[in-house]
């Protein structure tokens, strides 16, 4: 708490550091928007024919024996999901609790970001997607929420990347939006 008063923020980038968590993550977007799994994974790290056969096995296995409740999002989360993910939800709600935007990185911190759309709906206006993740389930998450990336960049890792290549450009944005003069105040003619 003495850092975030010592430094006042308005932006923060939710990335993960978690190996093996496609297959959670695979889980919560399909009890969250009812996709099949076989359009919510992918070959992720290179798992291909009858290895990505077997993940999808796994995925309609889970989703068959928990039976997650989309209405009930912490349910979901309990059923499917894990603490990461609460805890990546709960921090992208307390930022935009303080009106802080939040960049989204990667596919994971997307999964956690339906439990907090969930729980409150208009945290959406607080959220921006760094990048497009190569990952199929990642793309049908922002076809989804129909929310565009700043970037495109075919990155298969989220660890925060995006969202640190993310922030330069988006600075740079709201200060051409901030600081750019209009025809008027710079005395173009318009004739």
């Amino acid at each position: 708490m003495a850092l975030l008063k010592a430094h006042p923020f308005s932006i923060m980038g939710v990335g993960e550091m978690l190996i093996a968590k496609i297959y959670v993550t695979a889980l919560m977007l399909c009890a969250f928007t009812g996709l099949d799994p076989a359009e919510a994974v992918g070959p992720g790290t290179g798992v291909a024919g009858a290895a990505l056969g077997k993940k999808l096995e796994v995925i309609r296995c889970v989703l068959e024996l928990r039976r997650p409740d989309p209405a009930d999002p912490l349910g979901v989360l309990a059923e499917v999901g894990g603490a990461e993910f609460g805890a990546m939800a709960g921090a992208m709600l307390g930022a935009a609790a303080r009106g802080w935007a939040v960049i989204v990185d990667g596919y994971i911190a997307g999964a956690a970001a339906l439990v907090a759309l969930a729980l409150e709906p208009r945290l959406v206006d607080f959220l921006v997607w760094s990048h497009r993740s190569a990952e199929p389930g990642a793309r049908r998450l922002l076809d989804h929420l129909g929310k565009e990336p700043v970037l495109d960049l075919d990155l298969r890792l989220g660890e925060g990347t995006g969202a640190a290549l993310a922030v330069p450009i988006l600075r740079s944005a709201c200060a051409v939006l901030r600081e750019m003069a209009t025809f008027g105040s710079a005395g173009v003619s318009r004739a």
